[in-house]
């Protein structure tokens, strides 16, 4: 079943506004664990405007579930990751003036650095994930990166949740099944994240019921501000399994 990692920069970021330490970043991880999440993510940036270095050190020595550090692989981000040593690193082409992650890699272009990195992930036993937009990929994009030793991708789902209840939400899904068709036949997992939330996330599970993982940040500590912190992480997991069980019923018939 597909296991629910949360990303807890904005954790950060309101800490960071006032400039001492609460929210606790560790705690508040710590708390997220406990309520049922199995795996934390984070996006430190060059301008550390939320998640800095020392958090991703302290989260490594805290946490008992899986860490997962996304970012763009420049030279001081690779040290830190190999220094850290998560399970999952995810490759994101970010320039570092992004409010957010908004495009996947353009992968023929990028071969060497995509190739160089896998390599040096490999080399640590650190799980890579490639963060990829459907509608910018070639079917054959998918087969590259894993001759390339790259473990996974992570669809960039800003679009789905764009489109979700319009009438271009069933046409922009199934490019997203085929997406992740395409990536499983080539022997990668698939993860997914961005905007995904209470309201789509079911759907999306139902249709790709084998995501390994999916990231969310923003909307769910947008909606623990409502709801609380561990009856959110609970809804997201029951949106997970009503996804699942969803898809296993159609299966079935």
């Amino acid at each position: 079943m597909t296991l629910l990692s949360v990303n807890v920069n904005k954790l950060a970021t309101l800490r960071n506004s006032r400039g001492r330490n609460n929210p606790d970043v560790v705690k508040g991880s710590l708390d997220i664990v406990k309520f049922g999440a199995q795996g934390i993510t984070v996006h430190p940036r060059p301008d550390a405007r939320h998640i800095r270095f020392d958090d991703v050190y302290a989260l490594k020595r805290a946490i008992k579930v899986e860490l997962n550090i996304e970012g763009y692989p420049a030279e001081d981000f690779m040290k830190m990751v190999e220094d850290v040593v998560p399970a999952q690193c995810t490759l994101v082409p970010d320039p570092p003036h992004v409010l957010t992650s908004n495009a996947g890699w353009r992968v023929k272009e990028s071969e060497k650095t995509l190739r160089d990195v896998a390599t040096r992930l490999r080399g640590k036993k650190i799980r890579s994930s490639v963060f990829v937009d459907p509608d910018t990929m070639a079917d054959d994009d998918y087969a590259l990166l894993g001759k390339w030793g790259i473990d996974r991708v992570e669809l960039f789902t800003e679009r789905f949740a764009d489109h979700y209840g319009d009438a271009d939400a069933d046409k922009v899904l199934a490019r997203y099944k085929k997406a992740a068709e395409l990536a499983r036949d080539a022997g990668l997992g698939v993860n997914a994240g961005h905007d995904l939330s209470l309201v789509n996330l079911t759907r999306l599970i139902q249709e790709i019921p084998w995501i390994d993982e999916v990231s969310i940040g923003h909307a769910l500590i947008c909606d623990a501000l409502y709801l609380g912190l561990e009856e959110t992480v609970k809804q997201y997991l029951k949106c997970i399994r009503t996804g699942y069980e969803a898809a296993s019923v159609s299966t079935s018939r």
